[in-house]
This record gives C-alpha cells, sequence and structure tokens, in this order.
C-alpha cells in the first residue's frame, strides 16, 4: 500500500517516517534498560501486532515475544469496559522481565487489568511500551507506560495496526478517520 492517503483518512497524524523514528527511539532506550535481562515482549493483539514486530526488531538485545488477544471494543468506538481474554500467553513469566506492547492507551482499563493479570503470575518485573497515548481533555490514563512513543489528539485514528471494525490496519502511517464512517 503506498503512502497515498485512503479515501476515508481525513489527514495523516503519524507518518511511516515518523512511526520508524519513534519505534527506533523506543527500541534503543528498551534495548539500555534491559541489558542482560532478555525480556519477554508480549503483544496485545490484534493491533499491536505490527508495532511489536517492528519493536523487537529495533531491540539490539536478546528477547522473546509472545502473544495476548484481550477484548474490550467489540466493533464499537469506545471501550465496553468488561475485558475478554482471547488468547493467553503460552510462555510462563514467574522471575521474567515482562514488556507489554500496546498500539494506543487511551483510558489505560484494559491494560491496568492485564497488568493485575501478570503481576499474578509472579514476574520480576512489568513494563508497558505503548506505541502512542491518547491525549483525551481531562482524563489521566489508569496507567503511566514506561516507554510512550508519541501522543495522539483524541481523534478516532486508524493505521499501523489501529483499526476500525478490523479495517486501516495495514495503512502504513497512523491518520484520522473521517467521522462519517464510523458514526
Amino acid at each position: 500500500m503506498s503512502t497515498e492517503l485512503h479515501p476515508n483518512i481525513e489527514s495523516i497524524n503519524i507518518s511511516k517516517e515518523e512511526i520508524e523514528a519513534i519505534v527506533a527511539r523506543m527500541g534503543k532506550q528498551i534495548s539500555a534498560d534491559y541489558a542482560n535481562k532478555n525480556p519477554l515482549v508480549i503483544a496485545v493483539l490484534r493491533g499491536a501486532f505490527i508495532f511489536t514486530a517492528d519493536l523487537v526488531r529495533a531491540i539490539t538485545i536478546p528477547c522473546s515475544v509472545d502473544f495476548m488477544a484481550v477484548s474490550s471494543y467489540g466493533d464499537g468506538v469506545k471501550s465496553s469496559g468488561v475485558v475478554r481474554i482471547v488468547k493467553d500467553l503460552d510462555t510462563k513469566i514467574e522471575g521474567r522481565h515482562v514488556i507489554i506492547a500496546e498500539d494506543i492507551l487511551d483510558s489505560g482499563l484494559t491494560l491496568s487489568y492485564l497488568i493485575d493479570l501478570l503481576g499474578a503470575r509472579k514476574p520480576a518485573s512489568i513494563a508497558v511500551a505503548a506505541f502512542a497515548v491518547k491525549d483525551v481533555p481531562g482524563k489521566v490514563p489508569a496507567i503511566k507506560p514506561a516507554y510512550v512513543g508519541t501522543h495522539v489528539p483524541n481523534e478516532f485514528i486508524v493505521g499501523y495496526g489501529l483499526d476500525f471494525a478490523e479495517r486501516y490496519r495495514n495503512l502504513p502511517y497512523v491518520g484520522i478517520l473521517k467521522p462519517e464512517v464510523y458514526s
């Protein structure tokens, strides 16, 4: 797919080149912070799979990856507040340094639930690497990620793994979806 603007996208919020620079910076910082620790990077599916693939390639130290799928949105545009585990980890995390890779952090409710769930499994540490944090006026996310790629406006954004009704994940940029598409 080219970087040409998709007809349902109002504007590009984060270009492909900006994404690459963000992920490189995050990978460099994680590599420094976790030297000699062999962290386990957990991709929160489905949205974070593209970010996680890029992030683990940007991490220069030994690391492992596993996947966890949760659902809190359905096909809607706002979180339902109910978190369901759709796919659990295959890796035992007791004693491991865990980094949860998340595509976007808005309320933080899903991540709070995951941190509590994974914390009960006694990892050495848990950190969150969020590609994007949504800036919602008057609201502070329930958790503070250790690694933040960028901040995005309180708009409906898609691309780079972010979707609307399972569409637009494959866009090579993050763009603002036209309101008439989701309203």
